[in-house]
């Protein structure tokens, strides 16, 4: 059996961050809910429906997934959670999501710790430099460097 994951989050990232996951692993469909939350739903609205998606998510235990600490979304969650069967994680974004999906076979504290290298690891500057075989175009302004 595999952990459950269900993301909630600001309308409509948690539905947009699960059809990414589904585009690369279609597989997790029935292990893999959604929860945007509106603007004018009230939270214990959320709170019920998010109930009835845990429980619907059969298995060993259930990764909560949340856009913002603090935010509702969060604190529904975290009404939700119980710390041992279920789980919270604030801060998702597609490489924790996928990552978490790839180790959702783990237990739940192992999910967690990945959940969490996922998110972070993958958060890098990128170079804007052009790669060394890439050379200047003639209408490419030219840069001079001033030393003073």
């Amino acid at each position: 059996m595999t952990i459950g994951i269900l993301i909630i989050a600001h309308a409509p990232l948690a539905s947009a961050l699960r059809a990414c996951v589904l585009h690369v692993f279609p597989e997790v469909e029935h292990s893999l809910y959604a929860l945007d939350v509106t603007a004018n739903e009230p939270p214990q609205d959320t709170l019920a429906t998010a109930r009835i998606m845990v429980e619907q998510l059969d298995g060993p235990g259930v990764l909560v997934l949340t856009d913002v600490f603090g935010a509702t979304p969060c604190n529904v969650a975290q009404k939700l959670v119980d710390g041992v069967h279920s789980k919270l994680v604030a801060g998702v974004n597609l490489p924790m999501l996928l990552r978490t999906v790839n180790y959702r076979h783990e237990s739940l504290d192992l999910l967690v710790a990945r959940a969490l290298a996922g998110g972070s690891q993958c958060i890098m500057q990128v170079a804007v430099t052009a790669p060394l075989n890439q050379t200047k175009k003639p209408h490419d302004p030219i840069h001079h460097d001033h030393h003073q």
